[in-house]
């Protein structure tokens, strides 16, 4: 379906949702099935203020569906490209940028991955602690997914000294990372800032302007977050836009409205800002396009790494 009124789309989007709590989703929406376990939701919202938040929920268990990650390349650990471009190449059906990286700002070509990633069982990069603590947690959690496409929040080994390792049983098989968990158990958990109040805090003031009176994670801005349910079954990508259309978010409104309205249980926090990108196959022409506007260019930001999604057309759902 690619529209509908909006009392037909909010029982479309209640229908998709796991059984449990009763969830609160905006009336200004889009929802288009797009192929066989894949649904893409738009919010459109004017207030409090303007927003357009993209969400693709993704059911793991759906025939043939199957993620994958940018692969290691170049001297670095990879080379940089539009998410647009990787999902294209590959032929998959969705897509959203995934870690953060550096150099940044850069007009380099290749870029050194932050955080666990791995693409179809190659582990090139590891947990580490980041240069940007004032955004990034150290040793920061990462979504993997084994080789049957489970999914799980994985953290690092114990007295691990490699940082290639997970806490967690399973292979790592697809890994991404971002810059913090968001949504602990269906709880938002936002890093704080070490200093008075905070002795533990996962986070140090940087950049001259970031501190416990201004979070990095306050910011109005685009976003990008991953997440799953409570029984890991469905995936849920959301991506909010920077634009004339919409003002952004800060991470701790985005992991409510994830919590709320998709009842996902356990999130990341991945790049954003001009790196946040979400792309498709438009299932109506086989054509590939970006669905948000991207702050940074029009064919979006070269990224180190993406996330893209296979599925199968509807037509052949047996």
């Amino acid at each position: 379906m690619r529209s509908a009124s909006w009392r037909a789309a909010l029982a479309l989007v209640i229908a998709l949702l796991p059984a449990g709590p009763s969830a609160s989703v905006a009336p200004a929406i889009r929802v288009v099935d797009a192929y066989q376990g894949v649904r893409y939701v738009e919010h459109l919202e004017t207030d409090p203020r303007p927003l357009r938040l993209h969400v693709a929920r993704i059911d793991l268990r759906a025939p043939g569906l199957r993620v994958k990650v940018s692969p290691p390349a170049g001297g670095r650990e990879t080379v940089r490209e539009p998410t647009l471009a990787f999902v294209r190449r590959e032929g998959a059906q969705l897509g959203v940028n995934a870690h953060f990286f550096l150099p940044f700002p850069s007009v380099d070509a290749e870029a050194w991955v932050i955080g666990l990633a791995a693409s179809e069982g190659v582990v090139y990069s590891a947990f580490e602690s980041p240069e940007q603590s004032f955004a990034l947690v150290p040793d920061a959690p990462a979504l993997r997914f084994d080789r049957r496409q489970r999914a799980r929040i994985v953290h690092r080994a114990r007295g691990d000294g490699t940082g290639l390792r997970v806490r967690e049983r399973g292979a790592v098989w697809n890994a991404v990372a971002g810059s913090a968990q968001i949504v602990t158990a269906g709880v938002v958990t936002i890093p704080t800032y070490r200093g008075d109040g905070h002795p533990r805090g996962a986070l140090l003031p940087g950049l001259g302007r970031y501190d416990t009176g201004r979070s990095w994670y306050d910011v109005y801005t685009a976003r990008t977050a991953a997440g799953l349910s409570r029984d890991r079954r469905w995936l849920t990508l959301a991506v909010v836009e920077r634009s004339p259309a919409s003002d952004g978010l800060p991470v701790g409104d985005l992991a409510t409205r994830l919590v709320r309205d998709y009842s996902v249980w356990d999130a990341i926090n991945l790049d954003g800002g001009g790196s946040s990108t979400m792309v498709w196959q438009d299932p109506a022409t086989g054509a590939h396009a970006l669905l948000n506007t991207s702050s940074d260019s029009a064919g979006g930001r070269r990224v180190a790494t993406s996330l893209a999604v296979f599925a199968r057309p509807r037509s052949t759902q047996r």
